[in-house]
Formats: C-alpha cells, structure tokens, sequence
C-alpha cells in the first residue's frame, strides 16, 4: 500500500471515529472540537470516496475488458474511467494541502498611490471600484471604512472591509504593486504616463488572535477634516493611534462618532499585526516561500494595466488577457482563478 493510499485510510477511519464520538454523551469544549474537525475532514472524505468509486469502476471495466464478448459493452466505460481518474487524484492530492489558516477569513483591502502624482490617485480610485465590482459579483460585503479623494476626484487612500466566503483565499494574491501605463486626461502631447498604486490586502483578525497591551498603545483625538467642507470640525472625533513596540500608525476619521473611529482603527491595526506575525513565520519558513506565488510585500511588482494595447498582465505567472475594460469592470476572476492554480500547483510540486 503507497503512503497516500494508507494516509486516505487514515483519514476515512477518523472521520467515522469522529462520527461515533458525537453520536455518544460528548459535550462542551470537546463536542465543539470534534465537530470542527469533521467538519474539515468531510470534504476530503468525499473525495476519497468519490475516487475509490471511480478506481473501483475501472477496475471492474478493466476486468470486463479481458471478455471478448463484453469488451465493446466495457470499452466505453473504461476509458472515460482511465480520463476521469487522474482529475479525482489531483482533487484528492489538493484536498490533502496544507490550509492557510486564514483563507475563510474576511479582508480589509488597502489602495494607496505611489509614483505618479494625480494619474497615479485617479487609477487608484479605479481600482477600488474595480475590486468593489468583484466584491458585489461574488455575493460579499463591501464596506468602506475610509475614502479620502482629491479634488480631481481620484484617491488620497482608501480601505474597505470585505465580508463573506473565502474572501482572503480569493484576494491574498491582489496585495502589491500595481502599473498602469495609458494618456492621462490632462496629457495634451498625447504621451503614455506610468503611475503605480500599491495594494494590500490582509486578513481581518479577531481579538484573540492578536494581544494588543492597552499600554503599548499612544492614541490621539483631533478634528476630522475632508474636502469641501464635507465634515463639522466642531469635535475631536478623528483617532490616531500608534502601537509603540512596531510604529504601526492607523488614523481614521470616516465616521463621525470618536468610539466608532476608535472601533474601526483598532480592527485595521489588529489586522495589521496579525499579517506582521504571519509574515514573521513565512520568513522562517524560507522554503515554504520559494513555492509561494509572490510574498505579499506592497513593493513588488506584480501587475501591469496598459491601456493603450487594451492589456492586463499579471507578471508572476506570464499571464495577458486581452481586455482590460471588462478586469476594470471587476471581472478578476480569471486572473485571481490562475494564481490560485499556480499556487496549488507550485505547492503540490514542493510536497512531492
């Protein structure tokens, strides 16, 4: 019996015993437990079963096969058997990865402009509509925690919450410098201008993932100011606060109540820990990295958009699609799908 064979008996075997424990008097912590490990173990069971199905199939086709007068009934089966089976093997081998804990967890989405002045704001604000677009496709919550445009309308920086199933496993790859190279509105030479905009997107973390010390912590109050006079000044409701020990900064001024900006900065600056710790011990894992699409440092460059040529090219997998008005529009999906393809596969590559 081959190791992946006695490891899917493992697993089978487990999940029933897990079944038996809940079925008796188990309650409490451990009734929560065991719950949670069935139900991570399920959808590899069904996998196992599936394929076994399958192998058990072939094997009776095969069988069948060595019958000269039941070869023609079996031939068909066989061989969409023989193509079936390496796809249930695949699904089982990546059921098998190891999980990033984080995947299911929601994200808060960061876009600021770097290299190139007003043309550099004006994307950035395109891009956040853009990922606002993909959000509302896939059935999440969108929500703006801070959006300071300038006065052409573009973007200072801008943050949002995004809440719903398997946020971080679809965004964790977004996170990095993004290129756009296109006429600005204001080009009268008709001159291409390149402008970045950096991304990052981390994984929101609860209270008990990150112990922020009360003391560890300077927070300062001030009058929140936008453009247009769009804010009352007349209260400090604006929330700066700094974590001493890392010199991480989070300012928040969105809303008008001094308690919610508090709120909303400390689940930034949880956040912000939480993705520091997690890069901590991606950095100890050095191998681990090499088979990682990217690192998530906001100084790579990983995205091109040139209008000009109507491109998108994403550059740690050599992917271009053709159309870049509808990956404006918030159609990602087929960029994000082959970075999760590459990662998988640059994973399975390492395991073996």
């Amino acid at each position: 019996m081959s190791e992946l064979e006695s490891k899917l008996d493992r697993i089978l075997a487990r999940a029933e015993e897990l079944r038996y424990i809940l079925s008796g008097q188990v309650s409490g912590e451990a009734f929560v437990k065991a719950s949670k490990e069935l139900a991570e173990l399920e959808p590899v069971e069904e996998k196992v079963t599936t394929l076994r199905g399958a192998e058990k199939q072939f094997a009776e086709a095969e069988a069948l096969m060595a019958d000269p007068e039941l070869k023609e009934l079996a031939e068909v089966e066989y061989h969409e058997l023989k193509a079936k089976l390496p796809e249930l093997e695949l699904a089982v081998r990546l059921a098998l990865l190891p999980k990033d804990e984080a995947d299911e967890r929601a994200g808060i989405l960061e876009i600021r402009p770097a290299a190139g002045g007003d043309e550099a704001g004006l994307f950035a604000a395109e891009l956040f509509a853009a990922y606002q677009k993909y959000a509302a496709a896939q059935g999440w919550r969108f929500e703006v925690l801070e959006y300071d445009e300038s006065e052409l309308g573009g973007l200072r920086g801008a943050m949002a919450e995004i809440v719903g199933k398997s946020v971080f496993a679809k965004l964790k790859f977004e996170s990095g410098v993004h290129r756009v190279q296109r006429v600005p509105a204001t080009e009268t030479q008709g001159r291409i201008h390149t402008s970045t905009v950096t991304v990052a997107v981390l994984p929101e973390a609860e209270e008990v993932d990150v112990d922020v010390n009360e003391g560890d912590l300077r927070i300062d109050v001030y009058r929140a100011s936008g453009a247009g006079g769009q804010h009352v000044n007349k209260t400090e409701s604006a929330v700066r606060i700094t974590h001493i020990p890392t010199g991480i900064v989070v300012a928040m001024q969105e809303e008008r109540s001094q308690h919610k900006n508090r709120a909303k900065a400390m689940k930034i600056l949880r956040s912000r820990l939480y993705d520091a710790q997690r890069h901590a011990a991606d950095s100890s894992r050095a191998a681990d990295r090499k088979s990682q699409v990217g690192t998530g440092d906001r100084s790579e460059r990983i995205r091109t958009y040139n209008f000009p040529q109507g491109r998108v090219t994403d550059h740690r997998i050599n992917l271009t699609l053709h159309k870049i008005d509808r990956v404006m529009m918030g159609e990602f999906d087929e960029i994000i799908d082959a970075l999760i393809a590459e990662d998988q596969a640059a994973r399975l590559a390492a395991q073996n």
